[in-house]
């Protein structure tokens, strides 16, 4: 087909073309001729390239049928996630490995009942997990997720039962450098508590078992936090029938804190020898009796008041009771003086029915009196002694009735 078009006007990458029916067509200059101006007819021949066409449409068909068996034919598989080994307090999860098929990789969570736990890095790497600290005899679910540009893809849920402290099949145990027949007997030894023995150190060993640190497998596990400890580790998880600590048994550990059977505190041992250090130098205490009471100040001034008192006028002679009783009194020695002023203030205190009854008394009992004076005197000085007290108007009054007596 033959078009005849007018050049209108040419621009620096454009031309506008009129056609015979007055339409602008903008058409790129640079496919014109160069020799062409403003008022130039041209002519274009237009034709449909059929082989072209078709070469197209079966170069389209070969990409489409590429794609679909690249992206359309394959999924990406779930993962499948298991239980490696337990122990008291840790769970040794692995699974197999991820298979996105043509998809791209976005991440893989690993959740714990329910929660999400973490994230595995390198998963495409990285098959295999340990979760430590987790509670002892507790059942616990796990299971992973997979997200990918195709969709999310979610594993079957896994329950796992942490052990008991009695259940030792889940120790693990990678011996190091020791003796011959030390080796031998430590075989021995996991196989009768159920523990498993592994050459090479794992994700799931959990002890370390040698008598010297050296060695490259020594230093892996030095590495991952593994406990080293001595093979009489094993011997004592085999005598106590559960896991024992392992503070006792490290490599370079006392063996004095190892505890075997049933032991005092660690309360009780350090409270004994510090009661044992008070008893010894904590010196006895003196007893109250033996202490000495100095004499009082009071004394010298009865002698002074018994002059003052002989110095004076004597009274009225007293009641002949009084005079007897008295008259005991003074034949004893100085002390008289202090128990008949104790008498006296007793008399004082009691009340006068009180001090009629006792008259009457002396008076039936003059005789007794007699007999037992001396030993009532013993008596009273003792307490009085400790208790002296200012003398009295009486007290005078009783110096110069002895004063009397005597005469």
């Amino acid at each position: 087909m033959l078009v005849s078009l007018t050049v209108g006007k040419v621009d620096a990458g454009v031309a506008v073309l009129l056609t015979e029916d007055k339409r602008l067509i903008e058409f790129p200059s640079i496919l014109l001729p160069p020799d062409i101006s403003s008022g130039s007819i041209v002519d274009i021949t237009v034709a449909r390239n059929h082989k072209k066409e078709n070469d197209a449409a079966q170069a389209f068909h070969a990409l489409q049928t590429t794609i679909f068996r690249t992206f359309g034919q394959r999924t990406p598989s779930p993962p499948v996630l298991r239980c490696r080994n337990a122990t008291q307090t840790s769970v040794v999860l692995e699974w197999d490995p991820i298979d996105i098929a043509t998809a791209e990789l976005r991440s893989l969570t690993l959740y714990r009942n329910g929660s999400k736990a973490g994230t595995i890095p390198r998963p495409m790497e990285q098959h295999s997990t340990k979760l430590s600290g987790l509670a002892v005899d507790t059942e616990y679910v796990f299971h992973l997720v997979l997200r990918t540009s195709a969709g999310t893809y979610s594993s079957e849920k896994l329950k796992v039962q942490t052990h008991k402290m009695t259940d030792l099949s889940g120790i693990t145990i990678t011996p190091g450098h020791m003796p011959a027949a030390l080796r031998e007997s430590l075989q021995k030894t996991a196989e009768r508590i159920g523990a498993k023995i592994v050459d090479n150190v794992r994700i799931d060993t959990t002890h370390f078992v040698c008598t010297e640190g050296r060695g490259p497998a020594w230093e892996k596990a030095v590495e991952q936090n593994i406990p080293v400890v001595v093979p009489d580790w094993v011997k004592g998880c085999e005598r106590e029938g559960r896991i024992v600590g392992v503070r006792g048994y490290y490599l370079n550990a006392d063996p004095r804190l190892r505890q075997i059977g049933p032991g005092p505190t660690p309360q009780q041992q350090h409270q004994s020898p510090q009661i044992q250090q008070q008893q010894v130098r904590s010196p006895p205490l003196p007893s109250p009796r033996t202490e000495v009471t100095p004499p009082t100040p009071e004394r010298p001034t009865h002698d002074g008041r018994d002059s003052d008192a002989e110095s004076a006028a004597p009274p009225p002679p007293p009641k002949d009771d009084q005079v007897d009783g008295k008259k005991e009194v003074v034949e004893t020695p100085e002390p008289k003086t202090q128990t008949e002023e104790q008498k006296v203030r007793t008399e004082d205190l009691k009340p006068s029915q009180e001090k009629e009854k006792s008259q009457a008394e002396a008076e039936e009992s003059e005789e007794e009196e007699e007999d037992r004076g001396d030993a009532k005197a013993a008596e009273t000085v003792l307490p009085t002694a400790n208790k002296p007290r200012q003398p009295t108007v009486e007290d005078e009054d009783d110096g110069a009735s002895f004063q009397e007596v005597d005469l």
